[in-house]
């Protein structure tokens, strides 16, 4: 049998059992534990889970991580890491266009475990989220004296945050797609975020979008979901207790189960109310369109006012469905590709260029500087904000 390489035998070390392992395991682990993590949420993922994935048992994976939170713990600062350090690495004046190809070289190597800084982070202890956020700061803070740089408009980051959100989307869905392929549409819709007028709004922006309101809750079921819904948004679904769902409403906790057999049913609940409110706001959004390019103005403008409108609601949905069992979350799953596949074929009638998965990956775009716009602006509604934030997604369509 052959030797092994010089380089080959630098890259793995002997333990004491006399078998070999890569002296990048540390680095192994943590890439897996973001998947799994980014996956399964925070509290379902398990160490056993993450050492599976990397193919050692679980006593060898606590010899590198004392417990499951140091674990997460890195694997939120590695994403944010990576995209400091790309960022560093473009030197300063650099083109709007090689900061944000920087950022999304990075954040579509990392797509599988990039999820765990946009919505689990909020498991992280208040000294580690300050520690992060100070962090996402100094990237935001790069990419938007490029952004003012070529185009200047005071928007206090409101497109440097938009665009980054263009990028990060493509951690928070499987769309299967190549590497290359991706990034070139990713840097192209934060190029166009970033260059655009937020201020001017796309023509239609300003139409009057009516969604449904959220039910009036008249009887105990109601009482005790409107109750749990703000309590999840704030704490984590898995840090909010029977209790304090109870105490909300005036019962006591065995009470709860005459009417959901389980919390897990409330969270539940939850995310099928967020799917109904936003697909009854799309049938009537799209019921007087006049065209395609219309109707993705509409369905922008109408994503945006259910994320200002239904903040609390939408923020759960989005952040714990994960957590939901298979059987829960399968007609949650089959509500989304449904809104989805409106959007892709209203994106494809205007831009008959794109294949699915490019009109799947850009509405997803569209979702993420949303999300990043809205929060740039506190989710504090008003008509101006939501006519920026649509006219941002409008332009992360290329529309």
């Amino acid at each position: 049998m052959a030797s092994a390489s010089p380089s080959a035998r630098s890259a793995a070390t002997t333990d004491p059992t006399g078998s070999t392992r890569p002296r990048n395991r540390r680095q192994l682990i943590v890439g897996a534990a973001g998947r799994v993590f980014s996956e399964r949420g925070y509290h379902a993922a398990s160490m056993e889970e993450v050492a599976a994935g990397v193919g050692i048992t679980a006593a060898a994976l606590y010899r590198h991580f004392p417990n499951k939170y140091a674990l997460f713990a890195e694997c939120a600062d590695v994403m944010v890491d990576g995209l400091v350090t790309a960022l560093d690495a473009v030197p300063p004046g650099a083109a709007l266009t090689d900061v944000l190809a920087a950022a999304t070289r990075i954040t579509v190597a990392h797509r599988a475990s990039g999820g765990v800084y946009r919505w689990e982070a909020r498991y992280l202890s208040r000294e580690d989220r300050r520690r992060l956020g100070a962090k996402f700061d100094r990237l935001a803070e790069r990419v938007d004296e490029a952004v003012q740089r070529e185009h200047p408009r005071p928007d206090e980051r409101l497109r440097a945050m938009a665009a980054l959100g263009a990028i990060g989307s493509i951690t928070m869905h499987h769309t299967s797609i190549a590497q290359r392929r991706c990034e070139e549409l990713l840097l192209t819709s934060a190029l166009r975020v970033a260059a655009s007028d937020p201020a001017a709004g796309p023509q239609g922006a300003h139409r009057t979008v009516e969604l449904p309101a959220q039910p009036v809750p008249r009887t105990r079921r109601a009482q005790i979901l409107a109750a749990a819904i703000p309590l999840f948004a704030r704490d984590g679904f898995v840090s909010v207790t029977n209790g304090q769902i109870a105490e909300a409403v005036g019962l006591t906790p065995s009470a709860l189960y005459r009417h959901y057999p389980g919390k897990i049913d409330i969270l539940a609940a939850a995310c099928l109310q967020a799917a109904g409110l936003l697909a009854q706001g799309v049938e009537r959004s799209l019921g007087e369109v006049a065209g395609p390019r219309d109707a993705i103005v509409a369905l922008a403008a109408t994503y945006v006012a259910y994320s200002f409108e239904h903040t609390e609601l939408n923020s759960v949905a989005e952040a714990e469905v994960v957590g939901l069992p298979t059987a829960l979350r399968r007609p949650l799953v089959l509500a989304q590709r449904e809104h989805i596949a409106v959007w892709e074929q209203q994106l494809r009638l205007v831009r008959p260029e794109l294949d699915p998965r490019q009109a799947r990956v850009l509405v997803h775009a569209g979702f993420g500087v949303a999300v990043e716009a809205g929060r740039t602006f506190r989710w504090q509604d008003a008509p101006d904000h939501r006519e920026a934030v649509t006219a941002l997604v409008v332009s992360a369509l290329g529309v």
